[in-house]
């Protein structure tokens, strides 16, 4: 088995996940887990959120497994992908609030969609973040607009700070009350 080579030239095996490790870790997860029977969150969660591996979504929210749908993407972006898993959250698995969250220190962040097309090669739309608040807004108008999406009552936009694990809460949109 070849092992990937490091910046200096040397082959980096500490950067390669363990295969092994990871079943063996799952084996002694199934023993202890809890079983739940139900797709649909108990809270009527759903939440957005980066990839960022320093986030722990459920202990910075207090969640537990079973009460949230959980949606990472890069920058924590409301995508097409990201909108075709909340029309199955909010009409099939009963879901009626959206926390969309993004973080301080994010690569995403203060970069453009050019410089990040330039840097993978990639002719993407990355949805780079230049101020968190007007992403936010975005994201949450973009969400809000969406017929399909009807059966959301709430959406929250939080930050998520990387260094001190504190949320900044943002902005809020309600559904208006039905007459």
């Amino acid at each position: 088995m070849a092992l990937p080579v490091g910046p200096g030239g040397e082959q980096d095996a500490a950067r390669m996940p363990s295969v092994e490790r990871l079943l063996t870790s799952n084996a002694g997860y199934a023993a202890a887990r809890a079983q739940l029977d139900n797709a649909r969150p108990s809270q009527h969660l759903a939440v957005v959120t980066c990839m960022d591996a320093r986030i722990d979504v459920f202990a910075a929210l207090g969640l537990n497994l079973g009460e949230s749908h959980v949606i990472r993407n890069a920058g924590g972006r409301v995508t097409d992908d990201v909108l075709r898993s909340l029309a199955i959250s909010c009409n099939l698995l009963d879901v009626n609030a959206v926390v969309v969250m993004q973080h301080t220190k994010c690569g995403l962040a203060g970069i453009t969609d050019a410089e990040l097309q330039e840097r993978t090669g990639a002719e993407l739309d990355f949805f780079s973040i230049s101020d968190h608040g007007h992403a936010l807004r975005e994201d949450i108008d973009l969400l809000a607009a969406k017929p399909y999406l009807a059966p959301l009552k709430v959406i929250a936009g939080f930050v998520f700070n990387t260094e001190t694990g504190v949320i900044d809460d943002v902005v809020r949109w309600e559904r208006p009350p039905a007459d």
